[in-house]
């Protein structure tokens, strides 16, 4: 079983702890104690785990994964990615702040469009460097086609989020399209 492009990476082994075959793992879930809520991972070349979470550690959490019963196994696993099916993880909640809020899956392949629903490109990734999630846009438009775009996801930059339809609204920031190259200054000057 490979990974289907509707799976979605739950966490990563990062390597052995102790020695009765616990592993620690680093989480991509809003809760790093909720990991194991999500049913029975599998990985990237079809073997299949139940995973259970045993305790927080500097950096992830300690996990048992079934099967797993030393060291040199819980070692071996090391570096492998963890996923379960878009299905598993059911509807987003809303934030704290009654927002609406999004799974990083459901945002990843959607079209980004302007306010006059002119493409600018596809979501690739969804990263958060610590100031908030940035779409990673891999821009169409005439401007700037095949270069990468960061796009702030917020309420003003991107309004309207429509998952069932894969399309966002962006009302970009002075500067977000404009081509790096015809802004550099002219040598001729």
């Amino acid at each position: 079983m490979a990974v289907a492009p509707t799976d979605v990476l739950l966490c990563a082994v990062a390597g052995a702890h102790g020695v009765r075959g616990d592993v620690k793992i680093k989480t991509f879930t809003g809760d790093p104690a909720a990991v194991a809520d999500y049913g029975q991972v599998h990985t990237e070349d079809g073997r299949r785990f139940t995973l259970t979470v045993k305790q927080p550690v500097k950096g992830g959490m300690v996990a048992k994964l079934d099967g797993v019963t030393d060291r040199d196994q819980a070692q071996a696993l090391k570096g492998t990615r963890l996923y379960v099916p878009r299905s598993a993880l059911g509807e987003a909640e809303p934030d704290e702040d009654g927002e609406e809020a999004y799974f990083h899956a459901d945002l990843v392949g959607c079209v980004l469009v302007d306010e006059h629903n002119k493409e600018i490109g596809r979501v690739t990734a969804v990263h958060d460097f610590g100031a908030g999630d940035l779409l990673d846009v891999l821009r169409s438009d005439e401007v700037g086609a095949g270069k990468s775009l960061l796009v702030p996801f917020t309420r003003a930059v991107c309004p309207e989020v429509d998952i069932a339809a894969r399309r966002i609204v962006c009302v970009p920031p002075v500067g977000l399209l404009d081509d790096a190259e015809s802004e550099a200054p002219d040598d001729d000057a």
